[in-house]
């Protein structure tokens, strides 16, 4: 049974050794997420599942996504190469013993939620993190350039994560995740199958755009 989530973005700006010089807005953004992590980790489950796109190189350092940066290619204590998601949610839960769980962005949100539904009932006390930017289309410096969809998708995920709004999530069509450039889709549809049942108490929920990209900072208990 989920007994609590967070949802983080993956930038590997975040990450101290890809992202030096990023300035009070990356360390603001480090503190949010940290902050998610520790609010998650304090509801004493016995299973923490990081859920993330299957998505790029795989690797066991940042060292694809920075390299000839000092430290970028020390390795994580992860058990195998992994996507930049998961690999920015292994550092953020360092230390942590905790399970990775990679999600093809091509599955449909019904195989999604049956995932969820299966690690769900993996475990009395589970705790899920769900590793996944919003949209990439927001302004000139996005990774997709404009599209004046970005900002309206950013608004409706964030108010389904605010109200804990599970079909709303589940909702969020494959299609035009791919064209905005959508990583979280797939993970965030896990995590709302994860959540069906539950009764989801607790919830914060932010939104922030960074280098034209939505960054979701969420924790539901």
């Amino acid at each position: 049974m989920l007994v609590a989530a967070a949802v983080l973005p993956h930038p590997p700006m975040l990450v101290p050794a890809v992202g030096r010089g990023g300035g009070d807005d990356l360390a603001e953004l480090r503190a949010e997420c940290a902050a998610a992590v520790d609010a998650v980790l304090e509801a004493g489950a016995e299973q923490l599942f990081l859920i993330g796109a299957d998505i790029g190189p795989h690797a066991t350092s940042f060292a694809p996504w920075a390299p000839g940066s000092p430290g970028a290619d020390a390795r994580l204590d992860v058990p195998e190469p992994l996507p930049l998601a998961l690999l920015v949610g292994a550092w953020l839960t360092a230390g942590r013993r905790r399970s990775f769980v990679a999600v093809s962005p091509d599955l449909e949100p019904a195989e999604c939620a049956v995932i969820g539904a299966d690690l769900a009932a993996s475990a009395d006390r589970l705790a899920i993190v769900a590793m996944g930017d919003g949209a990439a289309c927001h302004d000139e410096k996005a990774p997709g350039y404009v599209d004046d969809r970005a900002p309206a998708y950013d608004d409706n995920v964030h108010q389904a994560f605010s109200t804990g709004d599970l079909d709303a999530l589940l909702g969020l069509d494959p299609g035009t995740a791919t064209e905005l450039m959508v990583a979280g889709r797939a993970p965030w549809q896990v995590l709302a199958g994860a959540a069906a049942g539950s009764d989801i108490t607790d919830r914060h929920a932010r939104l922030s755009v960074r280098y034209g990209v939505g960054y979701h900072v969420v924790t539901w208990r």
